[in-house]
C-alpha cells in the first residue's frame, strides 16, 4: 500500500492549484496509487544565491531556482523567469505544467522551470548580464543539452539566452548551442522561435472559431499582457482578420472599439518599454479588460488572474490561455457551469513555444537549420494533432477540455514511469 506524501518544499497557492488539477485528472483516469506521487511531485530542485556587483560598486545577492519535474520521458525543458514575485512553489507548479504540456503534444521532454527573484527593469544591461551569467554558472552541473534545456520566460529574452549559452560554452570548453533555446539566430536560434508561442495561440483560436462557425472578420479580441506572447498573438490574429480591441501590461490597459493600431502600440513599447500613457486608445484597468465584451479573451501575462471573483463576469466566447495557469480552480468550476465559453487550456494553447524550442534543439544537435516556413508548417501540424487528440478525449469521456488535455499529458508521463520501472 503506497503512502501519499505531502510536499512542504513547494508550498504556495499556485503549486496547490497545480496539484489539485493533477488530482482531479488522476482520479478521472483512475491512475494507480503506486504511480501517483511519482508522477505528481517534482524530481529535484536547486536553490542558489547569486551575488552580483552593481554599477555603483555595491553587491546584491539575488535568489534563484531550477526545478526539474520529470526526467522519465527525456531531458527536462522549461523557461527561466526573472520576476520580483518568483517563488519556489510557483517554479514547481510551472515545471509540473511543462511536463503535461510536453507530453500532450508528443515531445520527448520532461518538464522544468527556473526563476530568479528580481525586477529586471531595475537593473542596467550590464547588471542584467552579470545576473544571467551568474545564474547559468550556478546551474552548470545541474543542466545540460541531454539533461535540462532552459528557454526564455517572463522577464527574459533571446539576448539573455545568448549570454547563458556563452557562459555554459566557456565552462565546457566548446560551443554548446543546444544548452538553451530561444537564442538569437546568429548563435543557433531557430527561425520562427520568437513568434512561436503567439503564433500557436492564434492558430488554435482560428481553428476553434472555425469549429464554432464564427468568422474571423467578425471576431474581436482582448489581450491581457503585451509582452512577447501577447504581442505576437495580437499580430497573428490581426493578420487572420480579427480586430484587437484591447491590450495591456502591468502599467495599465487600453481599449479602442474600432481596433488598436498594433504597429503604433509596438513602436510605442519599443521606445517607452511599457504601455503607460499610450495615446492610441482609452485607458482602462486590467480588471476591466478581462470583463470586456469580446469574442476572444487572451490572458497572456501571469497566473491566477481569472478567479471566482470575475469568472461570472467574463463576456467572451473563447478563453485562450496564452499564459500558464491564468484560471484558478474555483474559476474553472464557474466557467464549466456557465457552459457558454469555449476554453483552450494553457497546456495546449501556449504549447507553440516549447514545440519550436524542440525544433531549435534538434537543429542545434544536428547542425542543420530550417526555414521559417518549414518551422511554422511543422508547428501547425503538431498543434493540429494535439487539438484532435484533446477533442477526441473530451468527446469520449465527456470531460471539460482542460481535463481532457491534462489526462492525456499525465497518462503518458505515468505510462513512461511505469514502463521504466522503479530503480531500487
Amino acid at each position: 500500500m503506497s503512502k501519499a506524501i505531502v510536499s512542504t518544499l513547494y508550498d504556495s497557492d499556485v503549486f496547490k492549484m497545480a496539484c489539485r488539477q493533477f488530482d482531479k485528472a488522476a482520479d478521472a483516469i483512475s491512475l494507480p496509487e503506486a504511480i501517483r506521487d511519482r508522477t505528481k511531485y517534482p524530481r529535484r530542485c536547486l536553490a542558489v544565491s547569486l551575488p552580483v556587483k552593481r554599477d555603483d560598486g555595491s553587491v546584491t545577492v539575488f535568489e534563484g531556482y531550477r526545478v526539474q519535474h520529470n526526467l522519465s520521458t527525456g531531458p527536462a525543458k522549461g523557461g527561466i523567469r526573472f520576476h520580483e514575485h518568483v517563488t519556489l512553489g510557483e517554479v514547481g507548479a510551472l515545471a509540473m505544467w511543462m511536463s503535461w504540456k510536453c507530453s500532450l503534444v508528443g515531445l520527448p521532454y520532461g518538464g522544468a522551470k527556473g526563476g530568479v527573484i528580481v525586477d529586471p527593469s531595475k537593473l542596467s544591461e550590464t547588471e542584467l548580464e552579470h545576473l544571467s551569467r551568474r545564474y547559468m554558472q550556478e546551474m552548470v552541473n545541474f543542466i545540460g543539452p541531454h539533461t535540462d534545456v532552459p528557454a526564455p520566460d517572463v522577464g527574459t529574452n533571446e539576448k539573455i539566452m545568448g549570454w547563458m549559452m556563452d557562459t555554459y560554452s566557456n565552462h565546457v570548453g566548446h560551443i554548446s548551442p543546444a544548452i538553451v533555446t530561444g537564442k538569437p539566430i546568429a548563435i543557433g536560434g531557430s527561425q520562427g522561435r520568437r513568434e512561436a508561442t503567439g503564433a500557436g495561440v492564434a492558430y488554435l483560436v482560428k481553428k476553434y472559431l472555425a469549429d464554432m462557425k464564427i468568422p474571423l472578420s467578425k471576431t474581436t479580441v482582448a489581450i491581457q499582457g503585451f509582452g512577447n506572447v501577447g504581442s505576437e498573438t495580437a499580430l497573428a490574429l490581426a493578420n487572420y482578420g480579427a480586430k484587437i480591441i484591447a491590450i495591456s501590461d502591468y502599467t495599465g490597459a487600453f481599449y479602442n472599439a474600432k481596433g488598436i493600431d498594433l504597429a503604433r502600440a509596438l513602436k510605442y513599447v519599443r521606445y517607452q518599454k511599457v504601455l503607460r500613457d499610450f495615446d492610441g486608445a482609452e485607458p482602462i484597468t486590467n480588471e476591466q479588460l478581462l470583463e470586456l465584451k469580446c469574442t476572444v479573451l487572451v490572458p497572456a501575462a501571469l497566473e491566477r488572474v481569472i478567479t471566482d471573483k470575475n469568472a461570472a463576469k467574463l463576456k467572451c466566447r473563447v478563453l485562450a490561455e496564452a499564459a500558464n495557469g491564468p484560471t484558478t480552480n474555483a474559476a474553472d468550476k464557474i466557467i464549466d457551469a456557465r457552459g457558454d465559453i469555449e476554453l483552450i487550456p494553457d497546456v495546449l494553447c501556449n504549447s507553440g513555444g516549447v514545440i519550436v524550442s524542440y525544433f531549435e534543439w534538434l537543429q542545434n544537435l544536428s547542425n542543420f537549420y530550417w526555414s521559417r516556413d518549414e518551422v511554422l508548417t511543422k508547428l501547425f501540424g503538431i498543434l493540429d494533432k494535439a487539438k484532435d487528440s484533446v477533442d477526441a478525449q473530451q468527446k469520449k469521456f465527456q470531460f471539460s477540455r482542460r481535463l481532457a488535455a491534462l489526462t492525456l499529458g499525465i497518462q503518458r508521463v505515468a505510462d513512461a514511469k511505469a514502463a521504466r520501472g522503479l530503480f531500487p
